[in-house]
């Protein structure tokens, strides 16, 4: 019997261990290249239409399966914030 180190199902990636380490980082990932999307081609962003954008693009991506691998190191709970923290950089009059 082979032993399997990370298994996808549904979506959402965990280890022999049922940690979600590997998920959490590889949706961040997602997170900030769709970020990037939305730097370089969305100039003149206003607060309102920044809001729909991140809704859309980039907490989406973050919110996936949320209640099934919901992260409980403060670690993986600051990496998460990062990405929410960077977009809100974005719009000149949010601070």
């Amino acid at each position: 019997m082979e032993n399997i180190e990370n298994m996808k199902d549904i979506g959402v990636t965990f280890d022999n261990k049922l940690k979600f380490d590997k998920h959490i980082n590889n949706k961040i990932n997602t997170a900030y290249q769709m970020l990037g999307i939305v730097k370089r081609n969305f100039i003149y962003l206003t607060p309102d239409s920044s809001v729909v954008l991140y809704k859309a693009m980039i907490r989406s991506h973050l919110e996936y399966a949320v209640s099934v691998w919901n992260p409980h190191h403060q670690s993986l709970i600051e990496k998460l914030e990062k990405v929410q923290k960077r977009a809100t950089k974005l719009v000149i009059n949010v601070k």
